[in-house]
């Protein structure tokens, strides 16, 4: 096994130094031209990213290895829904990478407990191969389940700031503000998800994008249905000039109700999960207490 091992990463460090050669020797597009547009642009060298070595050399090989995970999983429209939702920079082969690494973790692990498994000659070779695999999958996996579980967790608090800040923005339309400028004082006040969200239109509107385009923008990649209609209502009251102090109440007072509708809800689905402790804990303390004086009593009688 110990040189198995050595093999392996001697054959994979030549590999590595190989490949590395052959990549030096072809210099990139963007290496050939940069010397002759240097003087034309000088900011250019300064859009150029730089890599490590590290980078260098592993990136490469990490790169196809998530774009064969993105052929294998498939979905990648949904990825690149979900990093819109979650209002990240991250592009999706980014985050084919992301999860190539997480896989490569899981791996790691796996090796681990398989070497550990393998030493003590528990499990035979072909099941420790199943547990590298199913490792390396449950990394990628994982890592794509992070991704849902911190979307909801950011739509989640999007909903939960929407009633404040349609309050607010009422108050601000009321006191004879525009829409925008009333938004733009509300996020020199406010914190969060949707002050982010909201914080991107009024600069996609300072940027020259129409008013109303920009809050349809911000209703077509955001997964809340409150904050949708929000947008929208905002877009056509920019356009046809409606009234927008009472709609922003109504929503407001609509997302509270709902909001209180689901708390109704998960209390009663969990109502028998809340009557574990009381059955298993709190029960049999108060039986306890109430019945041990009691035989107390009757245990000193009976000694008597």
């Amino acid at each position: 096994m110990t040189g198995a091992l050595m093999g392996f990463g001697f054959s994979a460090g030549m590999l590595l130094a190989v490949s590395g050669w052959l990549r030096a020797r072809r210099p990139t597009l963007e290496q050939r031209v940069l010397p002759y547009i240097r003087d034309v642009h000088p900011q250019l060298p300064s859009l150029v990213r730089s890599t490590t070595a590290v980078e260098a050399v592993f990136g490469p090989s990490v790169r196809r290895a998530g774009e064969m995970v993105g052929d294998v999983l498939g979905g990648s429209a949904s990825v690149a829904r979900r990093l819109t939702r979650l209002g990240s920079a991250m592009t999706v082969d980014e985050f084919r990478v992301r999860q190539v690494l997480w896989g490569a973790a899981g791996l790691g692990g796996g090796v681990a407990v398989s070497t550990v498994l393998w030493s003590s000659g528990r499990a035979s070779a072909p099941i420790l191969l199943v547990v590298c695999a199913m490792s390396f999958v449950a990394g990628v996996l994982f890592c794509d389940q992070n991704l849902s579980s911190r979307v909801t967790a950011r739509e989640r608090d999007m909903q939960a700031e929407f009633p404040v800040v349609a309050d607010l923005l009422a108050l601000a339309v009321a006191a004879g503000e525009s829409p925008v400028a009333g938004l733009d004082r509300i996020m020199q006040v406010c914190h969060g998800a949707l002050a982010d969200e909201l914080g991107g239109v009024i600069a996609d509107v300072r940027t020259g994008t129409p008013i109303a385009d920009a809050f349809d923008a911000l209703a077509a990649r955001t997964g809340v249905t409150s904050i949708a209609r929000f947008a929208e209502g905002l877009a056509i009251a920019v356009e046809r000039g409606t009234p927008l102090v009472d709609v922003l109440h109504a929503q407001a007072a609509d997302v509270r109700e709902s909001g209180r509708r689901e708390l109704i809800e998960a209390g009663g689905r969990k109502e028998v999960t809340m009557m574990i402790p009381v059955v298993f804990l709190i029960l049999p303390v108060t039986v306890v207490f109430a019945f041990f004086p009691g035989f107390v009593g009757l245990h000193l009688t009976s000694g008597t």
